[in-house]
């Protein structure tokens, strides 16, 4: 005898044909509370959570809509086939057994939804507000991993209804994951050292880069196995985090954007080096207020630094607001520090050197007519056609010391210290 069997006979439903419409009647009563809390129980609640003063409620309804309404049209369902008839103990087991699959399959989706809801709701109400960059990135990793997670721990309980022994599956998730592990060491390494890439924070998108190799340009994206570069030449670069997270790398954008321009010259040794401070003094002043590329609260510094074999060196030092403008304020000075130093007669020397002879050998190199003097390399070569050979002067030899011996325009044969050659002095 079924339970419902004294509220039938008193409506008069007793009879077996009365217990179709029964069921009927019950699946269209969820039916309707279904469309009830999906179109205006559930607005009316999300319109409260508005009132809240954070999103996170109002995240979380959203997540259990879908479920919750689902579980109302299956919990109907249920009633409409279980209320009205009778079933032996096997056949009302199994429906039951289906009936909480279901509803343990709701309950993951309810839950994962959940979990989502969190982490999107982290990274889109808190990370933004978060001084490091580090959650910007981890937040869509982790809620994918503990999405997963729920999905797997829901199967392993689904199968556990269906009386399957899940202790193998779990020996063999765990030999599998030391084999996956073993085989993905490359992609776990790449995977860990961005994790330290991004941790670290030194290095982000749009950053001009240069690694120790060499490999420079600007970066499009640090991701989660490598690091994607974009160099002068508009050519991709991948560079993968295991040796990214490895080398030595100078960032042109920190600590801050602003570049340092040394810029080295040198004037002649007659030069006034009081006017050619003022000179250069006056060009770094005149481009720092006129060039807004340059950083004038820095300031322009000069200085001599050595003394070289043409020149006396000196160094300008200013300062550009970043990478690319430094080329351009360094061009600009150079420009100007070129056509003061023309205005002023101030001379750069090019590359050169003199060598000095005794007077004896120079009064013969003056008074000897139809010599040539020809200046290659830097240094100076004599041939003297017309000169007199030491065995046409008797009582005279070659200094030895003061010829030099050389591959220059005169090819390997030409005289060297210990051979016999034209008088040079």
């Amino acid at each position: 005898m079924h339970f419902l069997d004294p509220w039938l006979r008193d409506l008069g439903l007793a009879t077996q044909l009365w217990l179709p419409a029964t069921s009927i009647s019950i699946f269209i009563t969820s039916a309707v509370l279904t469309f009830l809390f999906h179109k205006v129980i559930y607005p009316v609640v999300l319109r409260f959570t508005n009132f809240t003063p954070t999103n996170l409620d109002v995240s979380l309804v959203r997540a259990f809509r879908r479920p919750l309404t689902l579980g109302i049209l299956v919990g109907g369902i249920y009633l409409s086939i279980v209320l009205p008839y009778e079933y032996t103990l096997t056949v009302r087991h199994s429906i039951d057994r289906v009936a909480g699959i279901v509803g343990l399959i709701l309950g993951i989706l309810a839950a994962s939804g959940m979990v989502s809801a969190l982490f999107t709701w982290y990274y889109d109400e808190i990370a933004p507000h978060t001084p490091s960059t580090l959650d910007d990135r981890i937040m869509p990793m982790l809620r994918r991993i503990a999405t997963g997670l729920v999905y797997a721990m829901g199967g392993l309980l689904v199968l556990d209804l269906l009386n399957i022994n899940i202790s193998p599956i779990l020996a063999s998730l765990g030999l599998g994951g030391l084999a996956v592990a073993l085989a993905l060491q490359p992609t776990l390494a790449n995977l860990f050292a961005g994790t330290y890439v991004m941790t670290e924070g030194v290095v982000h998108s749009g950053d001009y880069i240069e690694l120790e190799n060499g490999v420079a340009g600007y970066v499009i994206d640090v991701g989660w196995r490598s690091t994607r570069l974009r160099t002068w030449t508009n050519n991709l670069v991948v560079v993968p985090n295991s040796r990214f997270a490895e080398t030595i790398i100078t960032n042109y954008q920190g600590p801050i954007p602003a570049v340092n321009i040394y810029l080295t010259c040198g004037v002649s040794y007659d030069s006034d080096l009081a006017l050619v401070e003022r000179v250069c003094q006056e060009e770094m002043d005149s481009l720092l207020e006129s060039d807004p590329r340059a950083v004038r609260e820095y300031g322009a510094y000069f200085a001599y630094e050595s003394f070289d074999d043409s020149n006396i060196t000196f160094y300008l030092f200013i300062q550009a607001r970043d990478r690319i403008a430094s080329f351009e304020v360094q061009s600009e000075l150079i420009r100007m520090v070129h056509q003061r130093f023309r205005e002023e007669g101030i001379v750069i020397n090019y590359p050169m050197r003199t060598i000095n002879f005794g007077d004896e050998a120079g009064s013969d190199i003056d008074d000897t007519p139809g010599a040539t003097t020809r200046r290659t390399g830097g240094r100076s070569l004599f041939r003297g056609a017309t000169r007199p050979s030491p065995e046409t002067q008797p009582g005279r030899e070659a200094p030895a010391s003061n010829i030099v011996r050389g591959d220059g325009a005169d090819g390997p044969d030409a005289p060297g210290p210990d051979a016999p050659g034209p008088d040079v002095g």
